[in-house]
């Protein structure tokens, strides 16, 4: 049986990955009006529904004045919509609206696409079923 390195497995895993992320980027033109983090605040306000400002700057791993800039571009640019909390008229209830659902699953369709399409242009059935293996490893090492 082969022997693996944890760290040298972990390194490639994180280099191959990485550059599948960068490719797919690069390949789908990201000239948007968006940065990188508020493509994924607003993605993240797309799964969830709803949120405080307070918890996407934690999840973004933002402070909470570059959060509130990012809410405020979002925003003016029509893709959420901020409501009052009805328990805490202190606190900020963040949504998303038509169009922000829109630009996020046109974003999210085109990443499929073009992942689909290399895949069937790169990958032999064998192949295709080693990914699919690997899905199921790289799902259980995030849940």
């Amino acid at each position: 049986m082969l022997e693996i390195n944890d760290n040298e497995l972990a390194s490639r895993l994180r280099v191959s990955i990485s550059r599948l992320v960068k490719v797919m980027r690069s390949e789908l033109k990201e000239d948007e009006i968006l940065s990188m983090t508020e493509r994924s605040t607003l993605s993240l306000i797309y799964k969830q529904g709803e949120m405080l400002p307070s918890e996407l700057a934690a999840k973004e791993k933002v402070t909470s004045q570059s959060m509130s800039q990012i809410i405020n571009k979002l925003h003016d640019n029509g893709l959420i919509e901020k409501t009052p909390s009805q328990e805490d008229k202190r606190k900020v209830i963040i949504t998303i609206t038509p169009l922000g659902k829109e630009f996020v699953e046109l974003r999210m369709n085109q990443k499929m696409e073009w992942l689909a399409k290399t895949i069937s242009e790169k990958t032999n059935d064998s192949e295709k079923e080693t990914l699919m293996n690997a899905i199921a490893i790289l799902t259980k090492l995030v849940d």
